[in-house]
């Protein structure tokens, strides 16, 4: 079959292009914003992209089904050419779970925070055990040449994402997935291009939860509210809960004199301990998750403690881009002021330096001012921010005018390199935050001060 994706370079949409290659599907795409590390991966799949949203790769009468990426709206060439003629059509997420995931048993990993991460080490530890799972994460895990495979394994580890399928089909993606074990890690309003409010997005959750089988399994955050508010809606499948106290089924104990090293209890005592490489409170909490989620297929508590002791973090997921005369630079994919916090307060405990934030406000949320006013409070755990306020953001004026007095506010990337290499010195952690591009700041950074 011969397959066109629209929007093919978002990570859920080149990880359908990869699955489509390994099921033997000639692929091509179109998409107008191309950079690492997902170009990358569709050229060495051999995947031809098309610049642009133009009609002209929906012309060919060879072309057997489009699949259409929730960057597509009404009024783009490509979309009108595509309703105007009778050329099959679907969203990604209708086509993986008609497709792939219908005959596997499915691991789902949900949550505002913490999907790519959580789904990587699940993966991980799956792989780690001899299970060869199959998978589809919004990242590159660094256990794994691709973002998305499939094996001959029964386990397929998804990350289930909130957001809507596409323009004709606003349901949240993670509803297609025929989802087996689901792990609910947290709940947070954000996307408020698509939701109106935090209700809403309970709502998708729960439509979520109604698609779970009785003979199932919810890994459920104890922590959260939002979570257990959900649940509270109705449920039919079992339950398990972790946190970090002894309310949840299964908790995280850190250990205050090694911030690397956590232990794992329940009411009868701790089960197993973990030391690794990863920083933060919250990544302790998403292994806990993805520990009993890997439970599901058989593998004990301590056999994927040793699997995460091995663990390497996804990329963009404080990567370390390199060191430079004692500077360290960090290119991360924070982009909510929840998970700019956990990741500032996760390397402060880890250096003795100076944390430097440095923020681009990318997602549709942010951009439309939905989390402005958290910023100051988010960003207040490091010891200077550099935050980008471009012109078409209309922001409020008195939100502004805080982050000027807390923040050095920029309005260009070239703008933040020409000034924030001079205020750099030795021991500093720089942690480069967003969800795009950012117009590759970070490894420009590391560049400049390489050449100095």
């Amino acid at each position: 079959m011969k397959i066109h994706i629209l929007g093919i370079c978002g990570t859920f949409m080149g990880g359908i292009a990869a699955i489509a290659r390994q099921l033997n599907h000639q692929v091509t795409g179109s998409d107008q914003h191309v950079y690492p590390p997902m170009s990358d991966q569709l050229s060495r799949l051999g995947i031809d992209i098309h610049q642009g949203y133009d009609a002209s790769p929906l012309q060919d009468t060879a072309l057997d089904e489009v699949i259409v990426g929730n960057v597509m709206t009404r009024g783009m060439p490509a979309i009108e050419y595509l309703l105007e003629h009778p050329l099959r059509y679907l969203s990604g997420p209708q086509w993986l779970g008609e497709q792939v995931l219908r005959h596997k048993k499915v691991y789902a990993v949900a949550g505002t925070h913490g999907k790519t991460t959580t789904s990587s080490m699940l993966a991980w530890i799956l792989e780690d055990q001899g299970l060869a799972p199959g998978f589809l994460i919004g990242g590159v895990c660094q256990h794994f040449p691709q973002s998305a495979r499939v094996t001959d394994s029964d386990a397929f580890v998804i990350e289930a994402d909130e957001y809507d399928s596409a323009f004709f089909d606003k349901r949240s993606k993670f509803v297609h997935y025929h989802g087996d074990v689901v792990i609910l890690n947290n709940l947070e309003f954000d996307h408020a291009d698509i939701f109106k409010d935090l209700d809403a997005i309970k709502t998708q959750f729960h439509h979520l939860v109604r698609t779970l089988p009785a003979n199932g399994r919810i890994i459920a955050n104890s922590d959260d509210d939002n979570i257990r508010a959900v649940l509270e809606m109705g449920c039919w499948t079992p339950v398990v809960t972790f946190g970090s106290d002894a309310q949840a089924d299964y908790w995280v104990v850190a250990d205050d004199h090694q911030p690397r090293h956590f232990t794992i209890h329940d009411k009868t005592g701790q089960l197993a301990s973990i030391e690794w490489f990863i920083t933060g409170r919250h990544n302790q909490l998403n292994a806990l998750a993805a520990m009993l989620a890997a439970g599901e297929a058989g593998v004990s508590l301590t056999d994927a403690a040793d699997s995460l002791s091995r663990f390497e973090n996804v990329k963009r997921r404080m990567e370390l881009i390199g060191e430079v005369n004692g500077v360290h630079i960090y290119d991360d994919f924070a982009h909510h002021p929840t998970a700019i916090e956990t990741t500032l307060a996760g390397l402060k405990t880890v250096t003795r330096g100076r944390t430097i934030a440095v923020l681009e406000p990318r997602s549709n949320s942010m951009r439309a001012g939905a989390h402005a006013a958290a910023l100051p409070a988010a960003l207040s755990g490091c010891d200077a921010a550099y935050v980008m306020i471009y012109p078409e953001m209309d922001w409020d004026p008195a939100i502004k005018a805080q982050l000027a007095r807390q923040c050095q506010v920029m309005t260009s990337v070239n703008e933040l390199l020409e000034r924030l290499p001079q205020e750099l010195r030795f021991g500093d952690q720089v942690v480069f935050m967003s969800n795009g591009s950012f117009d590759n700041a970070p490894r420009r950074l590391f560049g400049l001060l390489q050449s100095r």
